[in-house]
């Protein structure tokens, strides 16, 4: 898991274009998903969810996905749970003081932040985790608000 994670850290333009794509055709899809009904949705999202951001980025499932703020590195595997940087304890080699073996999760953050079209949406302070969210769906969570805000089907289609 570990070598996966960083692979798709040096990956994350990728990863950033993959996931715009998935949320447009989500949101292009939201009539029918609310039709259906989106609580009717929620485990099996949050299962496939699950099994993809967990193969490719160690993902913890808080609920509250910030993998496209954090360079494609998942704030929730830093041994603290730290979501706005790293703590002062990063060793001089980069590695965790806590996990000495891993590498700084906030390191690979910022490097992979800076391959990202939007690289400064680190620089945003992170909300701390509400533990209600923990295994829900964030694909889901992401959809909704961009349509309740408006941002949605008009801004995907044109």
């Amino acid at each position: 898991m570990y070598r996966v994670r960083r692979w798709s850290v040096k990956h994350a333009r990728f990863f950033e274009r993959l996931y715009e794509m998935l949320e447009g055709l989500l949101v292009r899809l939201y009539p029918l998903l609310s039709a259906i009904g989106l609580e009717r949705l929620e485990k099996p999202t949050a299962a496939v969810e699950r099994v993809i951001k967990g193969f490719l980025f160690d993902c913890r499932m808080c609920g509250q996905c910030v993998l496209s703020s954090t360079g494609m590195s998942c704030p929730m595997n830093c041994p603290k749970s730290l979501r706005n940087g790293p703590c002062g304890g990063v060793r001089p080699d980069g590695n965790c003081e806590v996990k000495p073996a891993m590498r700084c999760v906030w390191l690979d953050a910022w490097e992979g932040s800076r391959r990202m079209h939007g690289g400064n949406a680190i620089q945003e302070v992170q909300l701390c985790i509400d533990n209600q969210l923990q295994g829900r769906s964030s694909w889901l969570r992401e959809v909704r608000r961009r349509v309740d805000q408006g941002q949605g089907i008009q801004e995907v289609v044109t």
